[in-house]
């Protein structure tokens, strides 16, 4: 029963969403109806052999050719290109993220200096993945032509040709307990920017003017000497967060150890907040007297309420990020949704 259903997942998770359910009804239907009734583990083997590799079968169902690389090493083709692309467009973001941030920046520049490194991100990514991309492709065509085995059966990702046993090793991961591709590259970005928007917070968060040379900051809202003091736990926290996106890169799906990781880093950065908000002389007299001007507050109550609300906030999110991923790691891996 379990080779059966892995092999029909096998088969349509490579075929589209609208047509998986169908084609799965059918092809379970054609799987029962060539095996005996008592049939054994060895009728099921000889069943799947005679249907052969699922990737095969796959194309046989699926409207789109598998002729962008012959379709021996097509699979395994697709399946390490979906891997290495995402860590590729990772490393070149950060990579600029890094040379941008620990360079000198000139008083005033550093907004400039953001939209600098999102532009040159972006394109540096683009450039990367298109670079990738055609290196990948010219490997894989140049192992097909030098492959000297006769035998054109599609391989596996490791290479190896495909056999019932193969199934044995597939695990079925529900789709909410995935860690996606996406996921990881937006918490790497969302560490590099709140990462920059820290070291040069005195240069972007504050209060703006729109003047004759366009709009400018006229009050920054934080001590940098402050946050400067507080760079070795930031720098620790933003190292966890890197270990913490490679551990979900390897894992590739929410565990029990995972979240306990996640947690511990999400309560971490809470107590670093709390330890920063509440330290003394941390926003400056001139952006609290403004601001109190603005929404006729006395600046200690300004203060308390930039304080508590950015940590209530925080809690919030966190609260909730914890649940979540616990709730994820919950959901048992097999073969049955």
């Amino acid at each position: 029963m379990n080779l059966i259903k892995l092999y029909i997942q096998e088969v349509t998770r490579r075929l589209p969403d609208k047509t998986r359910n169908d084609i799965a009804l059918e092809l379970e239907s054609t799987i029962y109806d060539m095996l005996p009734e008592d049939y054994s583990e060895e009728d099921v083997h000889r069943v799947l052999e005679t249907l052969g590799n699922p990737a095969v079968l796959a194309s046989k169902y699926n409207d789109k050719p598998m002729h962008l690389i012959g379709p021996k090493y097509y699979d395994a083709y697709i399946t390490l290109l979906k891997l290495v692309l995402p860590i590729a467009a990772i490393i070149s973001f950060i990579a600029i993220v890094a040379v941008k941030v620990f360079s000198p920046v000139d008083d005033g520049a550093v907004l400039e200096t953001m939209l600098s490194i999102m532009g040159q991100g972006i394109g540096n990514t683009f450039n990367v993945l298109i670079h990738t991309f055609f290196w990948f492709t010219v490997t894989f065509v140049i192992a097909e032509r030098v492959d000297g085995i006769k035998d054109n059966s599609p391989v596996s990702s490791g290479f190896k040709p495909w056999s019932p046993e193969d199934l044995k090793h597939s695990i079925y991961v529900p789709k909410y307990k995935k860690i996606k591709s996406f996921e990881l590259s937006c918490g790497l970005v969302w560490t590099a920017m709140w990462g920059t928007t820290y070291f040069y917070a005195n240069h972007l968060l504050g209060i703006y003017e729109n003047g004759e040379n366009g709009l400018r900051m006229v009050t920054p809202a934080f001590n940098q000497d402050v946050l400067l003091s507080f760079w070795p736990l930031i720098v620790l926290l933003i190292g966890a967060e890197i270990a913490l996106a490679i551990y979900k890169l390897i894992n590739k799906q929410w565990t029990y150890k995972l979240a306990t990781f996640f947690s511990i880093h999400q309560i971490a950065s809470l107590v670093i907040l709390v330890i920063i908000l509440t330290h003394a002389n941390l926003f400056t007299p001139e952006f609290l007297n403004q601001m109190g001007d603005i929404f006729t507050a006395t600046p200690t109550r300004i203060e308390n309420s930039l304080i508590w609300g950015t940590i209530t906030i925080f809690v919030a999110f966190a609260g909730w990020g914890i649940f979540d991923v616990y709730k994820r790691a919950t959901i048992k891996t097999g073969i049955n949704k």
